[in-house]
């Protein structure tokens, strides 16, 4: 994985007290959720697949301040924390896991495909890649009815591969569209790392061949993520058109609940946890009397309550009706090509 050039120490806090609060329970709301998750698929509780986010927060986070109501995000399959980052309830998350029809797409999605319109998350995405031309797709259609509004798409490391992505680079930038497209680079696509299936190991770079305004974003920081993802949104809402920003990051567990992780040394896995972005955080709050040990513990406090109500909430949640697979799938009753 290409080195991460870390933040210059800061001596004062850069942003508001709120802003800062809201990060560190941001953050620790998604790494408990996730550490409970992680807790219940042992216990067979929750099946099928399950890709935890544990260690990225700091993306989700920062492009919450970043942007503001009525932007759209778009994800592929590692996607609990982008709804939970957003303001979707614990609850619904936790009942999506469960497959309960209380959950955010009604248990029919599942941990792979959980959308919440509300809060403007078009959903986790499972083919590789192929949320990057439905977020072009978003952004287009924010343009043509001139909202304003912008589309975060998000992918991983592995995505870039694809072509979907270089189409969609060339045509967002020839019709330059408000997006802006963001790949969680964690090193490795599933057990692979970036090096042994690309020859360009500086992600970044590859937006500067369709004259994108490209950069790398230490993304162990919630703060760089907040700045890189608000000057790109300014571009973008000044009509200039797309960025592609790197966000140079680090999944502490595997790519799913079934990778051992031998592809990585153990030492690798601390070098990146001692830049946790919650410790960072909860270090700059504590050091710059932003709040107090007391007041950090009261937030923990509240996300153990906010975790543990969620699987209540879930366990008790009912399944889903048989009828149900019938409903919000789309139909047209004259369709020529069904045989009999």
């Amino acid at each position: 994985m290409a080195a991460v050039k870390e933040q210059p120490a800061e001596t004062k806090v850069r942003y508001p007290k709120e802003t800062y609060l809201f990060w560190y329970e941001s953050m620790q709301l998604q790494r408990k959720f996730e550490e409970k998750s992680a807790q219940l698929y042992g216990q067979q509780k929750i099946r099928g697949f399950l890709h935890l986010y544990i260690g990225q927060e700091a993306c989700s986070s920062g492009a919450k301040t970043a942007l503001r109501e009525g932007d759209k995000y778009i994800t592929a399959y590692r996607d609990h924390c982008w709804p939970l980052a957003l303001g979707t309830s614990p609850n619904a998350v936790m009942a999506e896991l469960f497959a309960k029809q209380t959950g955010a797409s009604k248990g029919k999605g599942g941990s792979m495909h959980i959308f919440d319109k509300k809060v403007g998350f078009m959903g986790g995405h499972g083919i590789v890649g192929a949320q990057i031309p439905l977020g072009a797709g978003i952004a287009f259609a924010e343009k043509y009815n001139k909202t304003g509004n912008l589309c975060l798409c998000l992918f991983g490391d592995g995505a870039v591969r694809q072509g979907a992505l270089h189409e969609a680079f060339n045509m967002a930038m020839l019709w330059k569209l408000p997006v802006i497209f963001g790949v969680e680079n964690n090193g490795y696509a599933m057990g692979t790392s970036v090096a042994r299936t690309s020859n360009v190991t500086e992600l970044y770079t590859i937006g500067e061949s369709y004259d994108m305004p490209s950069e790398p974003v230490d993304a162990m920081s919630v703060e760089a993520v907040h700045e890189a993802i608000s000057r790109a949104a300014e571009r973008a809402r000044a009509g200039e058109g797309p960025t592609f920003l790197e966000f140079r990051t680090y999944r502490y567990r595997g790519h799913s609940m079934s990778d051992p992780m031998k592809y990585r040394t153990k030492d690798e896995l601390e070098q990146y946890k001692q830049r946790d972005p919650i410790e960072q955080v909860k270090a700059t709050i504590l050091e710059n009397g932003v709040a107090t040990e007391d007041d950090l513990a009261a937030i923990d406090a509240k996300i153990k309550t906010q975790v543990d109500e969620s699987v209540k909430f879930a366990e008790e949640s009912p399944y889903p009706p048989v009828e149900e697979a019938y409903r919000d799938v789309y139909m047209q009753k004259d369709y020529p090509y069904i045989m009999e």
